[in-house]
């Protein structure tokens, strides 16, 4: 049994929503490995997330970023309904793949080649975010202010 109950912390913090949701999906298991996906990392700021999606057009793939959340369905359309398989091993059926992105992670593009989705992310880190070097002003270079104690007046 691997499952948590969150229930305590919910009514002793706020704020933490977010955080308690990805637990908690990340407690469970995703239903089936279709379509199969590969995630890279390309450099230290861009990312990619290919998946193969052999027989799939275009039109009958969507992808949708909403709330850091990168969702990539695909449905095929009744073409095949008419025709008859002596062996089908190419699986057709729909799906719908999602990704939890990091907060500071975009979509940069997309693209589909030879049966395989790829995808584009790249890590656009804020200025407020990024590490800056603080400057040390010493004594010898007559910036020291004395500050005088209010209760010694």
């Amino acid at each position: 049994m691997r499952t948590f109950d969150l229930t305590p912390l919910y009514r002793s913090t706020v704020g933490f929503d977010r955080m308690f949701d990805l637990l908690d999906a990340a407690g469970k298991t995703d239903s089936g490995g279709y379509p199969p996906y590969n995630i890279e990392r390309l450099d230290e700021n861009d990312y990619r997330i290919t998946l193969a999606v052999a027989g799939f057009a275009e039109e009958d793939l969507d992808v949708e970023l909403r709330e850091n959340t990168l969702t990539i369905t695909g449905e095929r359309s009744d073409a095949d309904a008419n025709r008859s398989f002596l062996y089908q091993g190419i699986a057709g059926r729909s799906f719908e793949r999602r990704f939890q992105l990091a907060e500071h992670v975009k979509v940069s593009g997309a693209s589909l080649v030879n049966g395989l989705l790829n995808i584009e992310l790249q890590r656009e880190i804020p200025e407020t975010k990024k590490p800056r070097k603080i400057s040390i002003n010493g004594a010898a270079a007559g910036n020291v202010k004395v500050l005088k104690d209010a209760d010694a007046a």
